[in-house]
């Protein structure tokens, strides 16, 4: 019986594996309701975490992407939850419009905050990127606390997020915490469900970063 002959990839170049993806991606979704503006996120999202049923529950305000777009180009903070996403996002792509990537979770004046008024970093991570980063984009991928906390401040008048990215992963008041962030009239980004985390937050900020290159040339 002869040796079956190792496996060999159809192609070892970056650019024409990504791309080969994105053409499986877009033929396996077929239709979709998603606007023009909107599929290259989806797209980012499904090749991230090979999930179509993910991509499938993203849900985005009419004025999601161009708000992300727009906060970018203008240079405004980025604000991540954690400090995996923040190690995932293109810096050096976000650094050319002048955005730095902000995460508190781990202060050392958050965790004593935390700790005296016994709640969660998260929450008090957040109420310190209210009040230090006006404007900004939100990812938040792993803590519903911190999305909780961000739609109060929303509603209370003590948060002006440019956009919201908000997927946090997990069976505790994840699913909650999205439904919550429907209910805003503020630009945002989410998806229905359990599913989410780290690299889909990921995902979303880099397909906004790389829109706002590909107008910049």
């Amino acid at each position: 019986m002869s040796e079956q002959a190792p496996f060999q990839p159809l192609t070892t170049q970056p650019q024409e594996i990504e791309a080969k993806s994105f053409s499986i991606i877009t033929e396996e979704l077929g239709e979709h309701p998603f606007a023009e503006s909107e599929f290259p996120v989806v797209q980012r999202v499904i090749h991230a975490s090979a999930d179509f049923d993910l991509g499938r529950s993203l849900v985005f305000h009419g004025d999601a992407v161009a708000a992300g777009v727009t906060a970018i180009r203008a240079g405004r903070a980025v604000v991540a939850d954690v400090q995996m996403v923040q190690s995932g996002i293109s810096k050096p792509r976000l650094a050319q419009f002048g955005c730095e990537v902000h995460v508190h979770i781990s202060d050392p004046d958050v965790a004593a905050e935390a700790k005296r008024r016994n709640t969660t970093r998260a929450i008090v991570s957040v109420q310190k990127a209210a009040a230090e980063h006006p404007g900004a984009i939100y990812a938040i991928g792993n803590a519903p606390t911190a999305l909780l906390e961000l739609i109060r401040l929303v509603r209370c008048g003590e948060a002006h997020p440019s956009l919201i990215v908000g997927v946090p992963v997990g069976f505790v008041s994840a699913a909650e915490s999205k439904e919550e962030l429907l209910s805003l009239d503020v630009p945002f980004i989410t998806n229905r469900g359990r599913k989410g985390g780290s690299a889909v937050a990921v995902a979303i900020v880099n397909a906004l970063s790389l829109i706002a290159a590909e107008k910049d040339r």
